[in-house]
């Protein structure tokens, strides 16, 4: 560490192309903190033992629904406290950039998920009347509704079977409001009558999308759900279930495999970062030849030189990787309160900062090693006069 000033000094000789490649670096790293987060996000799915409410879903696809009746046999599975169920639905408000996440929800969700903060008197009016929606703030506020007034939902999937169209005039009964703030992502749906989806929709009647239960005992979580699928078995309709997270995150790996998708963005970035720096030190290492040779003149050894330029890479990407990533762990924060609640984005764990740093010194060394060497081989008389 004795000769840290000079491989300071020499980092700073070109200050300007020093802080743009820190910058660079730094800005590599940010994207890897958030989407290693992301990544982290969708591959945790959790086990189902201790928790109070599970989901049952087909077996085979998300998108196949189960038949209504194996809502009572499940019901009466001993360790069941309560059942309720759901479809997607889908569609867009005026324009498809204007997705909205509409459920058909069945009886007694409310009490299943008392999360939503719907009071008694909102789920009287949406019981009360057939084509009624009840709609988060958030997405009250957005949209400028109120209470009162019609909601024309253009359907993406079902056709109304009266009219043969896809869009279905709602009446907005309700607004709630999520008692807490890890509750405001609900804020962002909006939930329907499943009694009227079931007999207006044009693609058949007595199907559900899942089954919400909850348990009696979290602790008997496991043995419960095992005991649902069990109803199932070998038949047309095999069930799985499984955590609310794990299912909410079944969702979005539609799109495809998440974790390779968000890798696979960050080799790039890396690639193009080794070839960024890789560039800065090899033209540092040339500018500075005769300096180098001055320094092999005053006694120092080739292998002190060789770990000067290393060192100097290594330093390089070092300040700026952990700047990247302590910016990425403030922002992560930000950015879940930004998405509503929509996206809950873990902080960066140890693990990933222990990859973090381990890529930096990856990179560092990579990029160093040929100038260090180049360094190292320098021949005085050779470089004092420019050849």
């Amino acid at each position: 560490m004795k000769y840290l000033h000079l491989v300071w000094a020499a980092l700073m000789r070109r200050k300007s192309r020093t802080v743009l490649t820190i910058l660079s670096v730094l800005a590599a790293f940010l994207l890897y903190g958030l989407l290693d987060a992301v990544r982290v996000a969708f591959n945790s799915g959790g086990t189902i033992a201790g928790v109070d409410r599970v989901v049952v879903s087909s077996k085979y696809s998300i998108i196949q629904s189960l038949p209504e009746s194996l809502v009572a046999r499940v019901a009466a599975t001993p360790g069941v406290r309560k059942v309720t169920w759901a479809n997607w639905f889908g569609g867009y408000y005026q324009q498809p950039r204007n997705q909205l996440i509409n459920f058909a929800i069945g009886a007694d969700y409310f009490d299943v998920y008392p999360d939503y903060g719907v009071t008694p008197a909102m789920a009287d009016a949406l019981a009360r009347t057939r084509t009624g929606v009840l709609v988060g703030k958030t997405l009250a506020d957005r949209f400028g509704w109120k209470v009162g007034d019609k909601l024309p939902v253009m359907g993406s999937i079902f056709p109304d079977k009266a009219t043969g169209e896809t869009t279905w005039i709602f009446d907005i009964v309700g607004i709630y409001e999520a008692p807490d703030a890890a509750s405001r992502a609900l804020e962002q749906q909006v939930l329907l009558n499943w009694k009227y989806f079931d007999e207006a929709n044009a693609y058949g009647s007595g199907q559900v999308g899942w089954l919400v239960v909850q348990v009696s005992d979290p602790q008997r979580s496991a043995a419960v759900a095992a005991a649902i699928d069990a109803l199932s078995a070998n038949s047309d309709h095999e069930t799985k279930t499984q955590t609310e997270q794990e299912f909410n995150l079944s969702f979005a790996r539609q799109m495809g495999d998440i974790g390779l998708i968000v890798t696979a963005i960050i080799g790039a970035v890396f690639f193009t970062l080794m070839l960024l720096t890789g560039n800065t030190m090899a033209q540092a290492v040339r500018e500075r030849i005769p300096e180098l040779a001055t320094l092999k003149t005053l006694g120092f050894t080739d292998r002190s030189v060789l770990a000067l330029v290393f060192l100097e890479s290594l330093l390089l990407i070092l300040i700026g990787g952990v700047l990247g990533m302590a910016l990425a762990a403030a922002l992560l924060p930000v950015v879940s309160a930004a998405s509503g609640g929509m996206l809950l984005l873990p902080p960066i764990s140890a693990a990933s900062w222990a990859i973090g740093i381990a890529l930096m010194i990856a990179i560092g060394a990579i990029v160093g090693v040929l100038p260090a060497l180049r360094a190292m081989r320098l021949r005085i008389v050779d470089a004092l006069a420019g050849r």
